[in-house]
């Protein structure tokens, strides 16, 4: 006969489920189960099964044992046990000594949801003071009675937990502080980086001058815009222009992202997040000093006294950043309190990107026209004499051309070092001058 590969239930698992009051053996004297192996037997059974022995097995019952606590609860902790192959009372033993090489903060967190409730306790106590054998209580059960009875049980798993996740938890803040200062400090001190954006200053000034008053200042989402602003015949943007304006006008800056320093680690860092960590590191140091008070335990001695100062710098530094990125974004125009990291490091990760690329896109273009320059110089065969009526423009003359068509009174600003008006004086043909070399102030825009 085939076998029913059911999962059975464990003779404790039974108690106190509807198992618990089915009677099977009544069933088989009830029924003729002659017939039911005629059908199901297979081509190699031999004689019919005798019900007889099958009873003698299904009463061959395990000694069942007593539990105080919650089923449900009881029959997680058998599992979690199982899983952390320890034996409960060396867990135990651990956590009362802090031994943190033999029991496992994994499996110290899981055992956290079974710390016995006072009422629980109260029965297992009860138990025990009555003289009861514990023998007859689950392991389960007693298990939770030995567990119960460690001092300040919730104040150690806090502690012991706390000390093993100490290392790992400055190990990963350490680095996201160290990238938000140097992001911070790189980008309010590269003065290359200020002289570009003196550029886009100048060159938004200059397109908007037929239209709008001159701007002192943008904020920063508006560096995004210069992909999205084209030329005439749409075959380059506003950045690919500038690129060129400062590959040629200013080679000295074409480097200028060499100066900006781990933009993108920090813009994948919470700087609230980090600061709530450190102070939950700072409450978990207290507690720790405040249970060596009450265990004077050498193993508690020296985690504090080898681990104060690492948490004291970290706390140095943590408020260095802080200072570090607000006076960042205060500088860039931007509000600290409004700006998380993940919004201001971002623009100029995307802003470098971009250079980047058109920097590429150039470098191409310029090999592709030097390539067909030679071969304007070569003699031209007779087939292809007379087919090209004149010299190829070059692709920014039409943005050239389309600044021109805006510009009917410049009203710019010009910048401090004098880049707005060079700018200028290489876009026109003639550069603007007022009869008395000086230009008129122009109208402030708020941005």
């Amino acid at each position: 006969m085939p076998l029913l590969n059911w999962q059975a239930l464990k003779p404790n698992q039974v108690t106190g489920t509807v198992f618990n009051d089915l009677d099977d053996e009544k069933v088989l004297d009830e029924l003729n189960m002659d017939m039911f192996e005629e059908h199901f037997k297979t081509r190699a059974q031999g004689n019919t099964t005798d019900v007889s022995n099958i009873k003698k097995k299904v009463v061959q019952k395990a000694p069942s044992k007593l539990s105080l606590i919650e089923a449900n609860k009881a029959k997680n902790l058998s599992i979690s046990l199982r899983k952390g192959g320890m034996n409960p009372s060396a867990i135990c033993t651990a956590i009362e000594t802090y031994d943190q090489k033999s029991l496992s903060i994994d499996l110290l967190e899981i055992l956290v949801p079974f710390i016995p409730s006072d009422y629980e306790m109260k029965l297992l106590l009860n138990y025990e003071k009555d003289g009861r054998p514990l023998e007859e209580l689950t392991d389960e059960d007693q298990f939770v009675l030995r567990f119960g009875k460690i001092p300040r049980l919730k104040q150690r798993i806090n502690t012991f937990t706390f000390m093993g996740n100490f290392p790992d938890t400055v190990k990963r803040l350490q680095p996201q502080l160290n990238s938000i200062i140097a992001a911070s400090m790189s980008i309010k001190s590269s003065t290359k980086l200020k002289k570009i954006l003196e550029i886009v200053l100048a060159f938004g000034n200059y397109m908007n001058s037929s239209k709008r008053g001159a701007a002192y200042g943008f904020r920063l989402q508006s560096l995004d815009l210069l992909l999205e602003t084209k030329s005439t015949d749409r075959s380059q943007t506003l950045l690919h222009f500038i690129t060129s304006i400062v590959q040629e006008k200013y080679p000295d800056l074409a480097n200028f992202h060499t100066e900006i320093h781990f933009v993108d680690k920090a813009a994948l860092v919470s700087l609230d997040g980090i600061l709530q960590d450190i102070r939950s590191l700072e409450r978990g140091m207290e507690a720790t000093q405040k249970e060596f008070q009450q265990d004077d335990r050498a193993v508690l001695r020296d985690f504090i006294q080898s681990n104060s100062q690492q948490l004291e710098t970290l706390l140095k530094d943590s408020k260095t950043a802080q200072e570090a990125y607000a006076s960042a974004v205060e500088y860039f125009g931007e509000n600290p309190k409004t700006t998380q990291p993940s919004m201001f490091f971002p623009t100029f990760g995307r802003l470098i990107k971009a250079y980047k690329a058109a920097q590429q896109q150039l470098e191409q273009q310029k090999k592709k026209a030097e390539s067909v320059s030679s071969e304007e110089k070569a003699p031209p065969s007779p087939s292809k004499a007379g087919g090209q009526k004149g010299p190829m423009m070059m692709p920014k003359m039409d943005l050239i051309a389309e600044l021109k068509k805006r510009q009917v009174k410049p009203q710019v600003r010009e910048g401090k070092d004098g880049a707005l008006e060079d700018i200028i004086t290489d876009l026109r043909n003639t550069p603007y001058r007022r009869t008395d070399g000086r230009r008129p102030p122009p109208p402030r825009q708020d941005t």
